[in-house]
């Protein structure tokens, strides 16, 4: 029997961040009732995979059997093909406790600097699970965007690595693009659309 998220399903996010909740929510086309993992007093698990789907699939598993809901988790990051793909699931920790990206920006041009290189390719990736509760099945999908690096960061939109993030054949970094021109052709929007091809009936 195929999976199919019938409209209108109560889900929980897997996450603590309310603003990402919502966009979840958005993203799902306001098509479910989204709650926040966070809102529900849900502990955060410890991402322990070694790639983005392993540790969607560990956070939406815990989400879905923690709550009895169906759960969604992501998991995101950058890449940097000259650092043999890190930061990668570390993304985020790059950020240092206080999520201070411009910290972790800094930390990934000094590497690159220590390198030499000219490679400035990069890639953000989006998994996606979906995780039904009391052991059932779960469904992961994943988006891919490439691109190169350019420092300074530019742009004020965005969040995380994206004033450094120019996509493959482009001349604006995301944090340049409006919202809706980068949701157009991101990682995000690639693994929501895999997502909503499978799962929307």
């Amino acid at each position: 029997m195929a999976l199919i998220l019938p409209r209108g399903t109560r889900i929980v996010a897997a996450t603590h961040n309310p603003g990402k909740a919502k966009e979840l929510a958005a993203l799902l086309e306001g098509r479910f009732e989204v709650i926040a993992a966070g809102d529900l007093g849900l502990p955060e698990p410890e991402e322990t995979e070694t790639t983005f789907v392993g540790n969607a699939v560990l956070k939406a598993r815990a989400a879905a059997e923690r709550s009895g809901l169906i759960a969604l988790a992501d998991d995101s990051g950058l890449s940097v093909a000259a650092l043999d793909g890190a930061p990668g699931v570390y993304s985020a920790r790059w950020a240092g406790p206080t999520k201070d990206f411009s910290l972790a920006i800094q930390k990934v041009r000094e590497r690159l600097e220590e390198t030499g290189t000219e490679d400035l390719g990069a890639w953000f990736t989006c998994a996606l699970a979906v995780a039904w509760p009391n052991g059932g099945p779960v469904a992961a999908f994943e988006g891919r965007i490439d691109g190169d690096l350019t420092f300074p960061p530019r742009g004020e939109h965005g969040f995380g690595y994206d004033p450094i993030f120019v996509p493959r054949g482009g001349v604006l970094t995301f944090g340049e693009m409006t919202p809706a021109d980068k949701d157009a052709i991101s990682h995000r929007a690639q693994a929501f659309a895999k997502l909503k091809s499978a799962l929307f009936d």
